[in-house]
């Protein structure tokens, strides 16, 4: 987020934000309808004050809206204990306006931080919920009162305030923190040099280094367009000094970043959000994530490898890889974190936002020293200070993501519109599993086109999972699924964001950027429906080597699928008859351990 306030007013705020999210782990139970209306205060001047746009209008009504939304907060924080006691129906005439209010702000918050499709759906939603009662047949519902709606949705935790926004309080908000103060420091860079000594001595090693560094700093970040513009700021103008197609290299950077957000141990918002609607461990989830994105990564891998044939693209020169002493001395920047935060989540019963909180501890004393071990006190000020205006920042746009889709889902919830969609995918499905299967992902691709990934997961998955749980997948597998399907808009036309931003980065057209990206991503397409069908593959607790056995298969059936779609000396049949065999190899004769 662009920052145009003072010098030390942003910081200032910023570390506020950052130390309420870090005592809201180590204080004991808080009140929800006091800590989530917080948040949302919080998060409500970055998005409408400290990134306003650059016009007269803007920044006024960014005031107004930030000075309303924030006076709502506070009178739910003030009123928490009297508000649970009215059992979600406003009472009043200023209870009405409060939730116009806030209602409105939110709306806004969301436009102003991701742009108008995820504000659309909620009104759209909202809408429904007020005048559904007069739609005919089966799509219609009772009625609601406007009192229990808009009560439901302001002063219970059944809206804005709901499950959603207190994954974003209580453990999105702490990761992200922990990210932003890896990176603050020498963490990136050793992620990169890391990658660079891994990978740029092999053919087309500038790509594989962007390949590398993207899951490496994807796991941190969660976002595919942080990605793009963190790791392309580097391998973009690296591969094209080399002689890549600009088109190729955008492509490349676009599908590694992508991956990123599904990468263990942090991933993407959506996983902590799949914690608390499955009341799961996450730990199970990064068990059930880590093969399914290591195969996507080696999709990747092969993909760069085909193309690097295709246009003779050699290693990194030698004098653009790190030194040994490079990597050793940057790599424990970020492996002293990620080694205490791996260590407490597999190594102790803690819950992952302390064992965050411990990392982030041991990532802000790494701030005080350079790759070279000095250390420097008014370095480390900054180093902090910039860690918490980039996490703050990061916070309230996912704080304003989650709160608009807290609308949609509490609409969802009393209207009973979800399970009228889920009976709708079984009935036009025939009550197959992979029909079913086929619906949701067009699904999640529409939703997807412009709605970020974590809100096209939990929309997605709050109408599509039942149905295929009820057609008999897994409610682990069912969210899987989902949450890899949302993350293909970010690659696939007409709506790619990350495409869109590295194509910008490299100067090119985007539509071959495009093509490439899918020709490149071909496992983030298939690997979630290999997984249906070899379910071993994301259990690996419970057979280990079932599920290497289903890794193996699968990787051999995406590399032949690879070779088919980017081998460029290849025949006119030789490319379908590797695609038909590669698929046969990854369905047919599932594993399931």
């Amino acid at each position: 987020m662009a920052v145009n306030a003072g010098r030390y007013g942003v910081p200032l705020f910023a570390a506020i934000v950052v130390l309420f999210h870090l005592y809201l782990i180590f204080s004991g139970l808080v009140p929800n309808l006091v800590a989530r209306p917080l948040h949302m205060a919080m998060a409500l001047p970055w998005v409408f004050i400290l990134s306003a746009e650059e016009n007269r209008m803007a920044r006024w009504s960014g005031w107004v809206l930030c000075a309303l939304g924030i006076g709502g907060c506070f009178y739910i924080v003030a009123q928490w204990e009297l508000l649970d006691e009215q059992y979600g129906s406003l009472e009043g005439t200023l209870q009405f306006v409060l939730a116009g209010v806030l209602i409105v702000v939110v709306l806004e918050m969301a436009r102003r931080a991701i742009k108008l499709a995820l504000p659309s759906v909620a009104v759209v939603a909202l809408l429904y919920g007020m005048f559904g009662e007069y739609l005919p047949g089966e799509f219609g519902h009772p009625g609601l009162p406007l009192s229990s709606l808009f009560g439901t949705l302001i002063i219970t935790e059944g809206g804005i305030w709901g499950q959603l926004t207190g994954v974003s309080v209580n453990v999105v908000a702490v990761f992200v923190i922990l990210g932003a103060f890896v990176g603050a420091g020498e963490g990136g860079q050793g992620f990169m040099s890391l990658a660079t000594s891994l990978a740029g001595r092999y053919r087309a090693g500038a790509a594989k280094v962007s390949v590398l560094s993207s899951a490496f700093f994807g796991s941190i970040s969660g976002s595919a367009s942080a990605n793009v513009a963190s790791t392309g700021a580097i391998t973009l103008p690296t591969m094209k000094r080399l002689g890549y197609p600009p088109s190729l290299a955008a492509a490349v950077e676009a599908v590694a970043s992508s991956g990123g957000q599904i990468m263990p141990p942090l991933m993407g918002a959506g996983a902590f959000v799949m914690v608390e609607l499955l009341r799961v461990r996450y730990t199970d989830i990064m068990q059930a994530a880590v093969l399914p994105a290591i195969l996507f990564f080696v999709a990747a891998w092969v993909g760069v490898d085909m193309f690097a044939r295709l246009y003779s693209l050699k290693p990194m020169s030698p004098e653009d890889l790190p030194t040994r002493k490079e990597v050793f001395t940057t790599a424990p920047f970020f492996a002293v974190p990620f080694g205490i935060l791996l260590a407490m989540l597999f190594g102790s019963g803690v819950t992952p936002q302390y064992a965050a909180g411990i990392a982030i501890g041991a990532a802000a004393l790494l701030l005080l020293a350079d790759a070279s071990g000095r250390l420097s006190l008014r370095r480390w000020v900054e180093r902090l200070s910039s860690g918490s205006v980039n996490a703050a920042g990061q916070i309230a746009s996912i704080a304003s993501i989650i709160l608009c889709a807290g609308i949609v889902i509490g609409v969802l919830h009393m209207t009973g519109l979800g399970v009228k969609v889920t009976s709708a995918i079984i009935s036009l499905s025939g009550g197959n599993l992979w029909g079913a299967l086929v619906l949701t992902a067009i699904a999640c691709l529409i939703l997807g086109m412009e709605v970020p990934t974590t809100a096209a997961y939990v929309i997605c998955v709050s109408v599509a999972g039942p149905a295929l749980q009820e057609l008999g997948l897994p409610a682990l597998q069912a969210h899987l699924f989902v949450f890899w399907y949302a993350l293909l808009s970010t690659i696939t036309p007409p709506v790619c964001g990350t495409v869109f931003i590295a194509a910008g980065m490299a100067k090119t057209p985007w539509v071959p950027v495009a093509g490439h990206a899918m020709r490149l991503g071909v496992g983030l397409y298939i690997v979630p429906l290999a997984f249906v069908a070899n379910p071993a593959l994301v259990h690996p607790g419970d057979g280990l080597g079932w599920a290497l056995l289903a890794f193996a298969k699968i990787a051999g059936g995406l590399w032949l699928i690879s070779r088919g779609l980017i081998g460029g000396s290849l025949g006119l049949y030789w490319r379908p008859a590797l695609i038909a065999v590669g698929g046969i190899a990854i369905f047919a004769m599932g594993v399931n351990g």
